[in-house]
């Protein structure tokens, strides 16, 4: 069963639909103890970082999802929902995140470009990954984003994108895997991403 954390921000229903697409049995929630009882977590998160964790907060979801990630449960954190699990961000004067990923997030050096990236946008691989198959050396995800996630270990950096500068558009971290994309909404190579974490829930990325 995978848990689709509920905390106000985000697509849940898209997403949830997404993930029964691809055969995965969900639970939508803001309750901890029932969240406690999936196999796996989704986070998604449309909207500002420091309001996200204001409700994280409220909810007392923010040490749940500590807890789950210091237990190696299996977490994909969906835009937003990645850079919650980050140290920092700088989004509106600052705020601090989860803090169980190194690294921090910043506003995206669109140069030229229109801000924020609206639209699909290649992401290549950087190394491979169980999540990863049957997607060729690269694939096009939707993106809707004016931030980027700043891993401190290159070696977190799973996929890349580039919109006025190259940033981590897939992070993978001990059991946790965050995508900038929102893979609900890119057709079937975003299905096939879900697909694949889905099936490889029960260990690492």
């Amino acid at each position: 069963m995978i848990g689709l954390v509920d905390y106000g921000m985000g697509n849940r229903r898209s997403v949830e639909k997404a993930l029964e697409h691809v055969g995965a049995t969900v639970l939508v929630s803001s309750d901890s103890d029932a969240l406690a009882r999936a196999d796996a977590l989704v986070v998604p998160g449309v909207g500002a970082f420091p309001k996200a964790m204001e409700l994280l907060r409220a909810l007392e979801l923010d040490a749940f999802l500590i807890e789950r990630a210091a237990a190696s449960v299996p977490l994909l954190g969906i835009c937003l929902g990645m850079h919650l699990f980050f140290e920092r961000s700088t989004e509106l004067g600052g705020s601090e995140g989860l803090a169980t990923v190194p690294g921090e997030v910043r506003m995206l050096a669109t140069g030229r470009l229109k801000a924020p990236q609206i639209g699909w946008n290649e992401v290549r691989w950087e190394r491979p990954s169980v999540v990863l198959e049957g997607l060729g050396e690269a694939a096009a995800f939707y993106h809707v984003h004016g931030f980027v996630a700043v891993p401190a270990d290159d070696t977190d950096v799973l996929g890349t994108a580039e919109y006025g500068e190259r940033f981590a558009a897939v992070v993978a971290h001990g059991s946790f895997l965050g995508v900038q994309f929102h893979p609900e909404k890119s057709s079937h190579d975003g299905l096939r991403l879900l697909a694949n974490w889905v099936a490889a829930s029960d260990g690492d990325a």
